[in-house]
């Protein structure tokens, strides 16, 4: 079940950065560079980690990997709870993207459960 969910999660999220490259784009500081390589780079890795999850193949390296991944992609997260983000040219409220950190710990506990 747990498994299952966290790859559904994982592989719409990967897909999504491929649909919808600007918008996570839009969520990494300026400043760094190969902004699109990263959100390619991690919307492959979802995509790649939910599959595996979906078709119960290497799950023990996806439960051993995933917190690691979880934890690099932390600062997008922070920076778009800093600064003002849009989806659709529509404000995300501040409840949302400050909620979003916590859930980030919350995933990453989750995974010993897969």
């Amino acid at each position: 079940m747990v498994r299952n969910l966290y790859g559904v999660l994982l592989f719409g999220a990967g897909v999504l950065h491929f649909v919808k490259e600007k918008a996570f784009m839009s969520i990494i500081p300026k400043s760094w560079p190969f902004r699109r390589l990263m959100v390619q780079l991690s919307g492959v890795v979802e995509v790649v980690f939910g599959a595996m999850l979906l078709l119960n193949k290497g799950t023990s390296f996806v439960k051993r990997t995933l917190p690691a991944f979880f934890i690099a992609v932390f600062p997008a997260n922070i920076n778009m709870a800093v600064k003002p983000s849009t989806i659709g040219g529509k404000v995300i409220p501040k409840w949302v993207t400050w909620g979003r950190l916590p859930l980030q710990w919350v995933l990453i506990k989750g995974v010993k459960k897969i």
